[in-house]
């Protein structure tokens, strides 16, 4: 007997919100989970409604998680500040016409906080949450937790061997081994999780809402998360003339990109909630709820934010040594740079301010930085500008062109591994949503960008791993 269907009655009778959130839940149970027991969708919801930090980066439940988040973040003591009548400065970057018009209305949304004193728009941006991906925020004396975004400390690295590029396309079979031993991804750990100095860090000792999530680092650490996250080899193309000094060639490469994992996402939700209980604003602007950098929960979320950071950097370091050893030979040079994070920096008029990237890549002069393409599209190496207009700042990859129903409405299994053949490319894992069509064309966005960044070098993808 088949089993009943689970409506949207069913879990607002559980205790979700009335009307879009349990209209969210119900369109996640008959996607992935239609499947699944009514009892396990039951249960599941549950669990979900109970602990919503602790599904921040599934794959699957994630978007009912931060909106359940935000939902629970509603409090009686609370400011209720005045809007800016006009926005503050901002620069947008790229071709307007591919930049969805809701991305643009949420960072000058963002704007109009009276603590914002600049913006900018990278030419990859598109919707997100809170901030657009590819949005850049430069507030005074406060922090936004959700600006950062729920995976603080989001990062790219990629190492560099003294072995041929090739081998990226003669050795596969082998490269696709290590991946497979060395990676895990979304909900997984690895079989033998790895000690490291970053599970002592003072913040965990001194920080309750940390300390509750040690057990969960220290479980994760080395991993990488789901959706767009990866580790792949392939190679790096460097000139002759170039800021290494070595010679110019086609080297073999690891490039990664994840971040804090579920750690860092049960801090941003936690601090966000902290946020929206202090400061109440409209709709539009409900979750970039700030922090004073002076108050007890601002110096707190900085704290964490820092671990995080510091996390993300650790979980990458686990893969590229793993990597290096599996290859038998030290890479001979690194990349690698935050693009979710807050730095606190000075505007071209001495101002200091909190700059906030969401999926932007830090360029101040002479910062080195690695900005992603698709598993088809070259990733670039580059060297910022320092240009003042993008708050030193530039994309964070390609961008996506199409949301992932779209994209995976758009192709066919067959058709991308045909494409993916063409290229030369094998994937492990990858769904359809992040397929090469769901993203713009990065080299249009390197142009776009051309006053933001100098090109050092490029890294072509040949073995992709994903969740």
């Amino acid at each position: 007997m088949a089993n009943k269907k689970i409506r949207q009655k069913d879990v607002e009778n559980l205790g979700y919100p009335k009307g879009k959130i349990a209209a969210l839940a119900v369109n996640i149970l008959r996607g992935p989970f239609r499947k699944r027991s009514r009892e396990w969708q039951l249960a599941s919801l549950k669990n979900l409604l109970e602990r919503p930090e602790s599904f921040l980066d599934d794959e699957h439940w994630s978007p009912l998680a931060i909106k359940l988040g935000a939902e629970f973040a509603e409090a009686a003591n609370f400011e209720s500040p005045e809007l800016r009548k006009e926005r503050a400065p901002f620069t947008e970057f790229g071709n307007e016409a591919i930049i969805a018009p809701s991305a643009k209305q949420q960072l000058y949304d963002a704007l109009r906080l009276p603590v914002s004193v600049a913006g900018a728009l990278m030419p990859d941006a598109h919707h997100g949450y809170g901030l657009p991906i590819g949005g850049v925020l430069a507030t005074e004396g406060a922090v936004i937790p959700y600006g950062v975004g729920v995976d603080i400390g989001c990062r790219m690295c990629l190492t560099v061997y003294d072995l041929p590029g090739e081998l990226a396309v003669n050795d596969q079979s082998r490269l696709a081994g290590y991946l497979r031993k060395n990676t895990a991804f979304g909900e997984g750990k690895l079989d033998h999780p790895f000690d490291d100095a970053i599970l002592e860090h003072e913040t965990f000792r001194l920080l309750p809402e940390a300390k509750r999530l040690r057990d969960k680092a220290a479980l994760q650490i080395g991993s990488s998360g789901g959706g767009n996250h990866f580790v792949e080899f392939g190679i790096a193309d460097i000139p002759n003339k170039n800021h290494w000094r070595i010679p110019g060639n086609r080297y073999l490469a690891v490039l990664s990109h994840s971040g804090s994992r579920g750690m860092g996402a049960a801090l941003a939700m936690h601090f966000t909630k902290v946020a929206m209980q202090e400061t109440r604003l409209p709709k539009a602007q409900k979750n970039l709820a700030w922090l004073r950098l002076d108050s007890d929960a601002g110096r707190a979320y900085w704290a964490a934010m820092q671990l995080a950071g510091d996390y993300a950097t650790a979980c990458h370091d686990h893969i590229h040594r793993r990597m290096a050893k599996s290859l038998g030979i030290r890479p001979i040079f690194k990349v690698e740079n935050h693009h979710n994070f807050a730095w606190k920096e000075k505007l071209k008029d001495g101002r200091e301010v909190v700059v906030h990237r969401k999926g932007a890549t830090p360029a101040k002069r002479g910062e080195l930085g690695i900005i992603p393409g698709s598993m088809t599209a070259p990733g670039f190496i580059v060297a910022g500008r320092g240009n003042a207009d993008s708050l030193q700042s530039a994309s964070h990859g390609a961008g996506r062109l199409l949301s992932r129903t779209v994209a995976k409405n758009s192709t066919t299994r067959s058709a991308l591994k045909k494409l993916l053949d063409a290229h030369k490319v094998t994937l492990i894992g990858g769904g359809l949503d992040e397929a090469p069509g769901a993203y713009k064309d990065i080299r249009a966005v390197m142009r776009d960008q051309a006053d933001l960044v100098d090109v050092l070098g490029t890294f072509t993808p040949k073995v992709v791993r994903m969740a």
